[in-house]
């Protein structure tokens, strides 16, 4: 069978009996977190500008916080971006990057629309997280200039099909239109960062929905995807292996396991380094004393956060929430992150652009090796007087260090206070928390108006 096929199979043959109890609940924190997340980007530019380039209509699926509708495409478009503005979604690491909440919305969205259960839904989650964080961890994109993001035309479209009852074949030839035809480029995060960063996820959402509804009508694609003389080993990432019979299963624990909860608002690597910093202002009298700021990071915390000129001066939301010297300096004048770190005030704050001149910001080979088991850093200071050097290996949210229940739902009422009453936003988080009783998934969206 090819890879496609193999995946496919795997999907359609997936119970929701095989998943653990453990697993659920985890399932429905990653929920309650991106609901969170997408509730606090309300006002967000990219937001209000997709909201009115889609076309609404009176069935489909809802638009978060309005009395809208769309097709399941364009509602999982709109939602998607909410849930992904603020960079503060979860994120698995391995050879490749990955948001793998960034499946959600776009999987309630199909699921509103083909009338499925809180459990279908469930289901289709923790399998659109274990086929995204499965193909991350055999072969990287981004080295190869590449956007992480391409694999979740796999997951959605693989997701969307067993949302849609499409069986096997259907869910084969929707993998294969979907990845044929999406591939989205790595310059999304590289240099000065747009809008399309918190984009480029949904809009891959959108086009694996809509190849799946056309496979399940009938339409097939390119094949073999993966192994094919063209294909997507050829093109793309080379020749890698992948087996089915490792995933999640009865035995087998699910990859939604290791997913890492945010924190902070932040790119995951600068979650420990924001915590260091925040640590080491405790131990210093006075910020104006500092005369030298060194971070020390891991490989793709060097690439991804501090190679980029860019990222000394930025001039975008995007750009800053990317930057490691950025974040730091940020953290050690303001004490935390919040959404509020990147406003334009804060962009041109001369206070941080004072510690940007002093910051370097270097790969250190040790904290490397442990990557990605731990995303560490090290932040170290000097002054007149002393060096402060704090180190971090598994930040809040990591599943050696997770938050509590109480933390997630605080900052789920944090974010949701953007949009809903404090009184709206429990009755949602307690309906959240009930998802597997759910029987109409509109019903949550409903609470959102």
């Amino acid at each position: 069978m090819t890879l496609a096929e193999d995946i496919s199979e795997y999907a359609n043959t997936l119970s929701y009996n095989e998943i653990p109890s453990k697993t659920i609940k985890i399932a429905i924190d990653s929920v309650i977190d991106t609901f969170g997340c997408a509730l606090g980007a309300q006002k967000a530019t990219p937001v209000i500008i997709a909201k009115k380039t889609i076309k609404k209509s009176k069935e489909g699926a809802s638009i978060l916080c309005s009395n809208e509708k769309a097709t399941s495409e364009d509602a999982g478009f709109v939602n998607g971006i909410m849930s992904r503005y603020l960079d503060y979604n979860d994120s698995f690491e391995s050879k490749e990057f990955a948001h793998p909440s960034d499946n959600i919305l776009p999987l309630f969205a199909v699921a509103e629309e083909y009338d499925r259960t809180g459990k279908d839904l469930i289901l289709a989650i923790v399998l659109a997280y274990e086929v995204q964080c499965r193909l991350s961890k055999a072969a990287s994109l981004w080295k190869r200039g590449w956007d992480h993001t391409s694999y979740g035309l796999v997951s959605v479209a693989t997701a969307s099909s067993i949302l849609m009852d499409s069986g096997i074949k259907k869910t084969t030839q929707a993998i294969n239109i979907a990845l044929n035809s999406h591939i989205a480029m790595r310059q999304v995060r590289a240099g000065e960062l747009s809008m399309w960063k918190a984009i480029s996820f949904p809009n891959a959402a959108k086009d694996a929905i809509f190849s799946a509804k056309l496979a399940s009508n009938g339409i097939t694609g390119p094949s073999p995807i993966f192994e094919g003389e063209m294909g997507f080993w050829k093109q793309v990432t080379g020749k890698f292996t992948l087996n089915t019979k490792s995933f999640g299963n009865k035995k087998n624990p699910f990859l939604i396991n290791e997913r890492i909860t945010k924190f902070y608002p932040a790119e995951i690597r600068s979650q420990s380094a924001i915590t260091a910093a925040i640590t080491a202002k405790k131990e210093l009298e006075n910020i104006n004393d500092i005369k030298k700021i060194e971070i020390l990071t891991t490989e793709s915390g060097y690439k991804v956060l501090g190679k980029d000129k860019e990222k000394w001066s930025p001039k975008t939301k995007e750009t800053a929430d990317h930057s490691l010297p950025f974040i730091v300096c940020s953290a050690l004048i303001y004490g935390k992150i919040t959404p509020d770190s990147y406003s334009q005030k804060r962009l041109s704050d001369d206070k941080i652009k004072r510690l940007l001149k002093l910051t370097t910001v270097k790969e250190k080979k040790e904290l490397t090796a442990k990557y990605p088991s731990c995303i560490s850093n090290e932040v170290k200071i000097t002054t007149n007087t002393k060096t402060v050097d704090k180190t971090v290996y598994y930040q809040k949210g990591h599943p050696k260090n997770p938050m509590s229940k109480e933390e997630l739902e605080q900052k789920f009422m944090e974010l949701a206070s953007v949009s809903l009453s404090k009184e709206k936003s429990i009755v949602l988080l307690n309906e959240l928390h009930n998802l597997e009783s759910i029987k109409k998934i509109s019903c949550l969206f409903d609470l959102c108006m």
